[in-house]
């Protein structure tokens, strides 16, 4: 029964390939035959359950609107890789690397790990974690399995080049690094603008080496506003700004590197098609319009054990978790973040994606 599956799957794959068959914008088609997510615990949606880590979030009140209670990802709900895969038609959640087997890789994989970062240190204060480079030596492990069930290293390639990959990295290079002194030398042997160029350099060569791996559809995430989430605020305090502007700032210098980065990649590598999501432009403009009150005061009761800023284990939440725009001290709650999904899929102003959005690059 299993080789007739895989056969049958296999004829499948053959048909999307040869026949190069178009994305069907029908709503509930599934537009690309799968997708692949490397970030961090903003996607995470299980591979940190059995680390030794204290960046983890498979207990409750994580999860608590979620159907299958905690599973590991940092929010009450859904995630962004949740919420995109729904919009690109999938009918189910792509599951993580710790648990994804057999054909069901052929959907996708979700690689992305809370607390990892573009640098392979940032976040090792907080235990184990998967870095960028781990999920890239993952994703060749996930590659050599499928060209295994395929038989066909070529048709293999030709199937990958029509997947969308999603990467969005960078937060804990400076939330759990450049910010962190005490545990990392970063901030005393670099400017905000020599650690952005770094950091830009490295970035480069990862995303290069996924299109070595036959990525052709790559959607880049930018750094939102890490100098307005609650635990930062906390540590750092404002005096008449909302936000922690020195953060902000520093971050801004790594996020004005990345469509010059996405110029580069399209101009020289044949056939790529990267494009960037600026998280500042989708970031929700009036959170009043979507029945956000509280921009600031974490949802769930925050841990004093745990890691700073998560949900204490199997502690309160609140009741009106849509009004909140936070979950805990760092990560947003599903309210925002399906909007911040919705405007990358199809950008409302010219600012949101650059060349084009989401929606778009699926149909190519």
């Amino acid at each position: 029964m299993a080789s007739d599956i895989i056969k049958l799957f296999v004829m499948m794959i053959t048909l999307l390939v040869f026949m190069k068959l178009k994305p069907l914008l029908v709503k509930g088609e599934q537009q690309v035959p799968c997708l692949f997510i490397l970030g961090d615990s903003t996607l995470d949606n299980g591979n940190n359950n059995n680390l030794l880590t204290a960046a983890k979030a498979n207990y409750p009140p994580y999860g608590i609107d979620f159907p299958d209670g905690p599973t590991g990802r940092f929010t009450n709900g859904r995630n962004r890789a949740d919420f995109i895969a729904e919009l690109l038609g999938f009918d189910k959640y792509i599951e993580p690397f710790a648990t994804v087997k057999g054909v069901d890789m052929f959907r996708g994989v979700n690689y992305a790990s809370g607390a990892a970062g573009i640098l392979d240190e940032s976040g090792i204060h907080l235990g184990d974690r998967i870095s960028l480079n781990r999920q890239l030596r993952n994703h060749r492990v996930t590659i050599s399995h499928m060209s295994t069930l395929l038989g066909n290293k070529t048709l293999n390639k030709e199937y990958l080049r029509k997947c969308i990959y999603i990467v969005d990295m960078g937060n804990n290079d400076y939330i759990n690094n450049y910010l962190l002194p005490q545990f990392y030398p970063s901030s005393r042997m670099y400017t905000s603008e020599q650690f952005a160029r770094m950091l830009i350099k490295q970035y480069t060569k990862q995303l290069k080496t996924l299109y070595h791996y036959g990525a052709r559809k790559i959607v880049v995430f930018g750094l939102g506003g890490i100098g307005c989430v609650p635990a930062l605020l906390d540590l750092y305090g404002t005096e008449d700004s909302a936000c922690v502007d020195s953060i902000n700032s520093a971050v801004q210098k790594f996020s004005d590197k990345l469509k010059p980065m996405i110029d580069d990649l399209n101009s020289n590598l044949p056939n790529a098609n990267f494009i960037y999501i600026n998280s500042t432009s989708i970031a929700v403009r009036d959170p009043s319009s979507i029945g956000i009150t509280d921009l600031r005061e974490p949802c769930c009761e925050i841990s004093t054990t745990i890691a700073d800023g998560q949900c204490k284990y199997d502690g309160g939440a609140c009741t009106d978790r849509a009004a909140h725009y936070f979950w805990d001290g760092f990560h947003p709650s599903e309210a925002p973040t399906k909007v911040n999904a919705e405007r990358a899929y199809t950008a409302l102003l010219s600012t949101d994606a650059y060349p084009f959005d989401i929606s778009q690059l699926a149909q190519l």
